[in-house]
């Protein structure tokens, strides 16, 4: 069950929570730590921080969306927004009367 929770997009904090460049949060998800920084071009990166000795940080998938940090700590392909939607057609018709 805990493998169900861990696939997808988990919110960790609200991005006004990092607001200047430098700036980080560490937060626990699923009892792993996750470091959140904001790096000199004001984007977020995530990484897993590992247990092991010598371990370096594992980058983890990061987005903000409508002001919210999210994060994907699955490896798979998991996609926050949606794919561009196929081109509607327009059907111009006279409705029939009963």
């Amino acid at each position: 069950m805990a493998t169900a929770y861990r696939s997808g997009w988990h919110f960790i904090d609200l991005a006004t929570a990092i607001p200047h460049s430098g700036d980080s949060l560490m937060v626990t998800v699923f009892g792993e730590p996750v470091v959140v920084t904001r790096d000199d071009n004001d984007d977020l990166q995530a990484y897993r921080c590992l247990r092991r000795p010598r371990g370096a940080p594992q980058p983890v998938r990061c987005a903000i969306r409508y002001g919210m940090i999210f994060v994907n700590l699955d490896q798979r392909d998991h996609r926050l927004v949606e794919t561009d939607a196929p081109d509607v057609q327009t059907i111009s018709a006279t409705p029939r009367s009963a």
